[in-house]
């Protein structure tokens, strides 16, 4: 018997098979803190305009030295940290255009990071990261008002125990979120992109 038919037949299955789709590229960055490393896959392709905003923050060391200042915690590990340069004149960037979710297909889920805003072109360099799936910080057109969520940018990919830890830190009464300011915040040493 030959083997040729089969062969032919293989060869043919091989070229009408799918090739199965390439993952969105991503760059990855290492942030170093005062309670550990974590490391963050930043949505380069999906999210362009938010990562690019990012990463010009963690080459140009704008993030080196800053704080986790806020945590909301609204249940056991679920809620969300903030860090960022609190819009230090010599560390924040121009305002970016906003990237929403329904455009990016980037979700708050778990681990997620976002770009902190007020209105929609008002982000800069203070970032969010989810602590639990939030859909609620998604972008939802069948609200009404201001209903086009956060940009989210990325998702951390090692080291989320460093986030809980920074979820779980005491806050302090007063400030400008009350309950929500972190008595003694965690500083950041070091974000660098991983080679």
């Amino acid at each position: 018997m030959s083997l040729m038919p089969i062969i032919c037949l293989f060869a043919a299955v091989l070229q009408t098979a799918p090739m199965p789709a390439a993952e969105p590229r991503t760059e990855r960055v290492a942030i170093d803190t005062d309670k550990g490393r974590f490391v963050v896959a930043v949505e380069v392709e999906r999210a362009p305009v938010t990562a690019a905003n990012f990463l010009k923050y963690v080459d140009q060391k704008r993030l080196d030295g800053i704080t986790f200042y806020r945590t909301v915690k609204a249940g056991e590990k679920f809620g969300f940290v903030q860090f960022g340069v609190q819009n230090d004149p010599k560390r924040a960037l121009p305002p970016i255009k906003h990237e929403p979710t329904t455009q990016t297909g980037v979700r708050h889920v778990n681990g997620a990071i976002s770009v902190a805003r007020f209105e929609p072109g008002s982000a800069r360099g203070d970032f969010t990261i989810s602590v639990g799936d939030q859909p609620s910080l998604d972008a939802d057109p069948t609200k009404p008002g201001d209903n086009l969520g956060y940009a989210a940018f990325g998702r951390v990919v090692e080291g989320m125990d460093v986030i809980h830890s920074i979820l779980d830190t005491p806050t302090k009464p007063g400030g400008h979120f009350p309950g929500q300011m972190i008595a003694q915040p965690i500083k950041v040493m070091r974000a660098a992109r991983l080679k």
